[in-house]
């Protein structure tokens, strides 16, 4: 029965097969069977022996006990390894859950950098945008009021010519008053603000002025 206890068990010194998450298990098997193993060191058989035959029985109790401190003391490094182990994975978890939140944090500020400075590009055009648009319509003003005084000088100009023109005709020409006559009517008629009026309404593009951006 006793040997049999021992062949069921593997040796420490046997290489270990077990996978890195059986190691546990493996360590729990070896505090039982170092236990198991003083236990029978231990035991009250045979004791009472002398001779060589108790001889021989105190040096398989010797054995048995010098096995146990063996399967013991290994277990306590295997598990004192996997503490270490286990520390050591903490470490670098924790070191690289550190790296990636940096990493994160950074990649979050360099955004908001560019984010900022896209804000910044976007005001800034929308200002010159404004501005432009301000200019513009100020020289619009400008040269519509400019344009409009010499197109009326324009209009008067040519007026004055024709009515001097059919003044000629009515001091020269007796006979061909009448036919002199509408075209004095009609010089009389000529409204240079309502013909700009006019002019407008068949060239307009809109009745709506560019109106500044706001964002």
């Amino acid at each position: 029965m006793l040997l049999a206890s021992l062949r069921r068990v593997p040796g420490p010194r046997r290489p270990p097969k077990d996978r890195p998450r059986r190691r546990p298990s493996r360590i729990k098997i070896e505090e039982e069977y170092a236990k198991n193993l003083a236990k029978l060191s231990q035991n009250s058989l045979a004791s009472q022996e002398e001779g060589t035959l108790g001889e021989s029985w105190a040096q398989v109790k010797k054995s048995l006990a010098d096995e146990a401190e063996v399967h013991l003391k290994f277990s306590s490094k295997a598990r004192k390894a996997l503490a270490e182990r286990q520390k050591d994975l903490e470490v670098k978890t924790q070191q690289l859950e550190i790296k990636l939140s940096n990493k994160t944090e950074e990649d979050i500020k360099k955004a908001r950098r560019k984010s900022t400075q896209a804000g910044d590009d976007l005001m800034r055009c929308v200002d010159l945008y404004n501005q432009a648009q301000s200019k513009w319509f100020e020289e619009m003003v400008t040269t519509t009021l400019e344009l409009e005084r010499l197109e009326v000088e324009r209009v008067e100009m040519i007026r004055q010519h024709l009515c001097q023109y059919t003044q000629l005709r009515h001091e020269t020409d007796m006979f061909n008053q009448s036919t002199v006559e509408p075209v004095d009517q009609l010089l009389q008629k000529v409204d240079p603000a309502k013909d700009r009026e006019l002019w407008v309404k068949e060239h307009k593009t809109g009745d709506i002025r560019p109106i500044d951006m706001d964002i």
